[in-house]
C-alpha cells in the first residue's frame, strides 16, 4: 500500500434513482468528509446519455486522482461512462454499492436508456459491494455485474438495498472499503 492523500473533493458521491436523502450513507459522508455529490439535472427520470455527461463535466473539472463511490443506478452510470470516457484515467478507483438491475422488468420503465446495460471490464479498480437481500438486484444478477466488470465482490450481509432504510448510519464499513480503494 502506498500512502496517497484524496482530498475530499477527489472523492465523487454518485446516488442512484431519486437521488440520496438526508439519512442515506451517501449524503452523510457529504456532511462529514466533504464529498462532492454529482447532482444530475433529472433524478426522477434517469437519462443515461444526461447522467454520462454530467459526470463527465464534472470529472473534467476537477484536478488531481478521483475515487467514485456509486449507488444503485449510479453503479450503472459508471460502467456505461467509463465505456465512452476519455477521461477514465483519472479515475484511481470505484466503490460500487447495491446496483440496481435497470432491466429488472418493473424498473424498465423508468429505465429505459438504461438498456441494454453496459457490461464490460471497468478501465480501474473497483469493489463491489452488494446485499443477499436486495429487492433491486439479485445475488446472482450482482455477480455477473461483478465479472463483467473485473469487480472485487463483498456481499456485505442482509442489509436491503444498502440505503437509509438499511440502518447503517454513516457505514463505517463501506467508508474502510473506500479507505482501501484510496490507498491500494
Amino acid at each position: 500500500m502506498t500512502d496517497v492523500a484524496i482530498t475530499a473533493h477527489q472523492v465523487l458521491l454518485l446516488p442512484g434513482w431519486q437521488d440520496s436523502g438526508p439519512g442515506h450513507w451517501q449524503s452523510l459522508w457529504e456532511a462529514q468528509f466533504g464529498y462532492q455529490r454529482v447532482r444530475q439535472h433529472d433524478w426522477l427520470r434517469p437519462l443515461r446519455g444526461d447522467w454520462i455527461a454530467r459526470l463527465e463535466d464534472v470529472v473534467q473539472s476537477q484536478h488531481g486522482p478521483l475515487v467514485l463511490a456509486a449507488h444503485s443506478l449510479g453503479c450503472q452510470l459508471v460502467a456505461a461512462w467509463a465505456a465512452i470516457s476519455p477521461s477514465t484515467h483519472r479515475i484511481q478507483g470505484a466503490l460500487l454499492v447495491a446496483p440496481g438491475d435497470a432491466e429488472r422488468e418493473e424498473l424498465r420503465p423508468h429505465m429505459a436508456s438504461w438498456s441494454p446495460l453496459v457490461l464490460q471490464r471497468l478501465p480501474f479498480k473497483s469493489t463491489l459491494v452488494a446485499s443477499s437481500n436486495d429487492p433491486y438486484c439479485t445475488l446472482a444478477r450482482v455477480a455477473q455485474f461483478a465479472s463483467a466488470w473485473g469487480s472485487d465482490l463483498v456481499v456485505a450481509g442482509v442489509l436491503g438495498h444498502i440505503n437509509a432504510d438499511s440502518g447503517l448510519g454513516d457505514w463505517p464499513q463501506g467508508q474502510a472499503l473506500l479507505n482501501t480503494l484510496i490507498s491500494d
